[in-house]
């Protein structure tokens, strides 16, 4: 699928949303679009053990894979016990213990990025 073509935004609410419903908290949507080349949308998300994490990030992949027919380009950390990180691209989902978020404060560095609603 071209980049382009990708609806990202779409994407990112769809994984805030599965996150929600797997009870993640703190949930953000960052629009990084203009500050960086690396994704136009961040979802950063935190979780209590390494269990949720898993689920959530393994519901993602399986939505976004059966119903989008979309992979990600890159993975990391999904054997993790702090910090799991689906990459599609123009969307970077981040699946993280409070304590790795806390510790590398993504929300902190990408501050100047605009907060997209969760719900509209």
């Amino acid at each position: 699928m071209a980049r382009n073509k990708i609806n990202f935004l779409k994407l990112a609410k769809i994984s805030a949303k599965i996150a929600s419903d797997k009870k993640g908290s703190k949930i953000s949507i960052l629009n990084v679009r203009r500050l960086t080349t690396l994704a136009d949308y961040f979802v950063i998300v935190t979780v209590d053990s390494m269990p949720q994490m898993k689920a959530i990030t393994d519901a993602i992949y399986k939505t976004f894979n059966e119903k989008e027919n979309y992979l990600p380009v890159h993975s990391e950390g999904r054997k993790s016990s702090l910090w799991s990180i689906l990459d599609y691209g123009g969307l970077v989902v981040h699946v993280m213990l409070s304590q790795a978020r806390n510790f590398y404060a993504l929300d902190k560095i990408w501050a100047e990025a605009r907060k997209v609603k969760l719900r509209d």
